[in-house]
């Protein structure tokens, strides 16, 4: 399940601003949502090709150039639809854990 979330945190924190790989793997990382810099580098380049983030390089003060990335304007229609359907699904989900309308 945390698979086909963490794409859409990645696009959630591109959207508050541009990152740099290394950025996203530590703040999944801090909550749990990946166990390191291997996962990352594979999703952000399914969702550049999906055309769900752009990127451009940027200089660096203590080594090469990075690629930051941000959110595609196909990428915030994606994350709105998905706050949308997730919103949806957690109610369901925390309305049935709570034992409402347990008519069955």
């Amino acid at each position: 399940m945390r698979r086909g979330v963490v794409e859409y945190c990645v696009l959630a924190l591109l959207e508050r601003r541009e990152r740099y790989a290394v950025e996203l793997v530590a703040v999944l990382t801090r909550h749990g949502l990946i166990g390191g810099e291997g996962t990352i580098y594979p999703l952000l380049s399914r969702l550049r090709k999906q055309g769900l983030v752009e990127t451009t390089w940027q200089e660096s003060d203590t080594g090469p150039p990075r690629r930051y990335y941000r959110v595609s304007p196909e990428g915030a229609a994606a994350l709105e639809q998905f706050v949308r359907d997730w919103t949806a699904l957690t109610t369901s989900v925390q309305g049935i854990i709570a034992g409402e309308d347990d008519l069955a």
